[in-house]
């Protein structure tokens, strides 16, 4: 390809000629094996303006540049709307230099799209509202780090009267002619505006600043009422946003929502709220059919007792009433007291089940308003409204709602490990995936009792900053560790596939000491408890691996010696292991099958197909 196609194609057309279409190599191909070797040429850093160019075919579904931003060029985005207006995902991630005129003049030849990253590209409120108008198919939008687009954009996903909010309607234009201004009226007419785009995936972190400081959370209010699909949002004041919603403080937004030129936050609850109950009305009406056929009488009316309550109470909410009404009063004296008034009746139920972005003093609004979350990102830091509060208790109080069925959470701490300990304790049990950041560890961290609370882990991610400094606190030696190591005290993970502990360092700190004994506890457990494991980043430890990996390394070959040909009968440690990277770690070891076992070679990052690469040539001394 690179030697004929390629060649030709840059020596005879590249930058002589603008073609719509390409007669190539590739015009005959499937589009999924296009994709495949575009993925493939992508991440061996082989891909090529002209070989994109050749690539760019009529039945290419998906096209991800994330691995080679700087081919995302005016001229190639050209190439794309001409070529690839039938593609369903497209991910331009860290195009920098694409000006968002021509993104909006790109998305806008590409009304198929399903999928669109933009993240940290100068994406505006001009871009999004061109995905509102020419993109209805779209599910998953990521706009995560584009700093040109402030929270209040984002309400243009909305559609109807929130694509003509006075901030950016005089400035923003797309190829086709806008749909007229709203007006104040909500009585304007529905087709005079876009629909809301059908999201159910928006990810929206570190992008631009609002212009007062509860803008992220107002924007994330009016898109958590208006976007019922939504199932997974990264953005900031997503927490606070549940906690306004919950409380039913909507005058907070009145500023914002003047400013903005929308609707105020509370007729679109009102909306939302509706519609929830006329849907769940609908289910219930179902129920009642379904068991009329069984005597179901009795419930079929109190059904229509419920509906002819349920459309008084609606017209109430919209009214902005907040009092019950009399029809409410008579449906709770015929359903004799089992009927509820507004300030007792069924909280707003979103559809959330993976959030990013959370602060986690705000965990108890968001676990009423979203029972189903199964993955959550929490940022655990102090702040003015947890200053005197213990945060390990607030954090476990607030992630009691998801126990059980929490599947992957991310924790953002800069204190110590022990902090987050009740938490783990609560969610552990059903966790497969685990991620702690920026955390500190002392010499007696507790990471043996987390595994312990997380049986299920298939992925476990810890990013520590360097130990904290005992002075008074001796250092084991690592050859007295090996005698005390007893394998009926560690917990296994026997469906652990990939393990990151990584520290933070830099060539000006000086290593400290940890406690040996209980780092080399918790690698023993990881690296000899996980038999599926695949993947392993040991980044900067502030141990030496030595005398962990030789122990594997015997027991190995013990079991090789004793069990002979039925040894893969038995799980041993690092046995699939494809990927090991020890950048900056104290060990020695070989590379290379070829070497001799004396030959030792520090080793950063290797890649292998077996433990045998990993430890062949692992020798007693210091490290590398």
């Amino acid at each position: 390809m690179k030697e004929v196609w390629v060649k030709d194609y840059a020596d005879k057309y590249l930058d002589r000629y603008s073609f719509r279409h390409i007669m190539g190599p590739f015009n005959l191909l499937p589009g999924d094996l296009v994709e495949e070797l575009t993925c493939l040429l992508s991440k061996r850093k082989q891909l090529s303006r002209a070989a994109l160019h050749l690539l760019l075919v009529p039945q290419l579904h998906n096209l991800s540049l994330e691995r080679c931003p700087g081919l995302v060029t005016s001229a190639m985005c050209t190439h794309i709307a001409a070529r690839c207006q039938g593609l369903w995902s497209l991910d331009l991630s860290g195009a920098q230099q694409l000006p968002s005129k021509v993104l909006s003049a790109t998305l806008c030849c590409l009304p198929e799209l399903r999928s669109l990253s933009l993240a940290g590209t100068p994406c505006d409120r001009c871009v999004i509202r061109t995905i509102t108008h020419h993109c209805p198919l779209l599910r998953h939008l990521d706009v995560s780090r584009c700093h040109f687009l402030s929270p209040a954009s984002l309400l243009v996903l909305v559609g109807g009267p929130f694509c003509s909010s006075s901030s950016g309607s005089s400035f923003c234009s797309t190829s086709t002619s806008q749909p007229p201004v709203a007006s104040s009226s909500s009585s304007s007419s529905s087709f005079s505006f876009p629909s809301p785009v059908p999201l159910t995936s928006l990810l929206a972190l570190d992008i631009g600043f609002g212009e007062q400081e509860k803008d992220p959370a107002a924007a994330a209010a009016y898109l958590l009422l208006s976007l019922p699909g939504l199932k997974t949002l990264a953005m900031e004041g997503l927490a606070q946003a549940c906690r306004l919603i919950e409380h039913r403080e909507f005058s907070q937004t009145d500023e914002f929502s003047i400013r903005e030129g929308v609707p105020k936050l509370m007729e679109v609850w009102s909306e939302r709220r509706h519609r929830q109950d006329k849907d769940r009305w609908m289910e219930k009406r179902e129920g009642a059919a379904a068991a009329a056929a069984a005597g179901g009488d009795e419930e079929q009316e109190e059904e229509e007792m419920l509906w002819e309550g349920y459309c008084d109470d609606s017209d109430e909410d919209v009214s902005g009433d907040e009092g019950p009404s009399c029809s409410r009063s008579k449906v709770e004296e015929k359903r004799k007291g089992r009927v509820s008034s507004q300030s007792g009746d069924e909280q707003l139920i979103l559809q959330l089940k993976d959030v990013k972005g959370v602060t986690y003093e705000f965990l108890d609004s968001l676990g009423h308003l979203c029972p189903h979350i199964c993955s959550i990102a929490v940022d655990v830091n102090d702040n003015k409204y947890t200053a005197a509060r213990n945060q390990g208790s607030v954090l476990a109080a607030g992630l009691q709602t998801w126990s059980g069925q929490l599947q992957s959470l991310s924790l953002l701490h800069a204190g110590l490990l022990d902090d987050l300990s009740p938490a783990l304790q609560v969610t552990g049990s059903s966790l497969v995936s685990l991620t702690l950041q920026g955390m500190r560890t002392r010499p007696q961290c507790p990471l043996l009792e987390i595994i312990k609370a997380c049986p299920r882990l298939r992925e476990l991610l810890i990013f520590a900053e360097r130990p904290l400094e005992f002075p008074g606190f001796p250092a084991i030696p690592e050859e007295d560790v090996v005698a005390e190591w007893d394998d009926r005290d560690l917990p296994q993970l026997p469906n652990l596939c990939s393990l990151t502990i990584n520290f933070s360092h830099s060539d000006s700190q000086k290593r400290p000491p940890m406690s040996w004994l209980s780092l080399g506890k918790v690698l023993r457990c990881l690296l000899r408890g996980s038999p599926l494991l695949e993947r392993v980043s040991l980044v900067a430890l502030p141990c030496p691996l030595n005398y962990i990996l030789q122990h594997l390394l015997h027991i190995r070959m013990y079991n090789l010696h004793r069990f002979g040909g039925i040894a893969d009968l038995y799980p041993m440690a690092l046995r699939r292991v494809k990927h090991i990277d020890l950048t900056r770690t104290d060990v020695k070891m070989t590379t290379d099958r070829e070497k001799p076992t004396g030959v030792t070679a520090p080793a950063s990052s290797c890649l292998c197909s077996g433990p045998q690469e990993i430890m062949g040539g692992i020798k007693q001394g210091g490290g590398g």
